[in-house]
């Protein structure tokens, strides 16, 4: 079943929070040039990256660590806060 326009719309331009999940360090410089809408925590071996985003940001960042060559190892979206467990 197709959705009508705008209910498309509204829930690609929905916000959620997603934790992206990398291999390896990436040093200071490589986390300097991620969209300002995500942050970078080390955690060896890996790095996981934070951000606040709708679909057309979070598939910008894939690309954006693709093109960079950086190995992805988990994607997840994060419950909502204001939800319970």
């Amino acid at each position: 079943m197709l959705l009508p326009r705008e209910l498309r719309l509204a829930t690609l331009a929905t916000t959620a929070r997603y934790e992206i999940r990398v291999k390896g360090d990436l040093d200071k410089v490589l986390a300097a040039g991620l969209p300002p809408q995500f942050t970078a925590a080390p955690a060896p071996p890996e790095t996981v990256v934070y951000g606040d985003v709708d679909q057309s940001a979070l598939h910008g960042m894939l690309d954006r660590l693709e093109q960079l060559g950086i190995e992805l190892l988990e994607i997840r979206r994060l419950p909502d806060e204001d939800q319970p467990d």
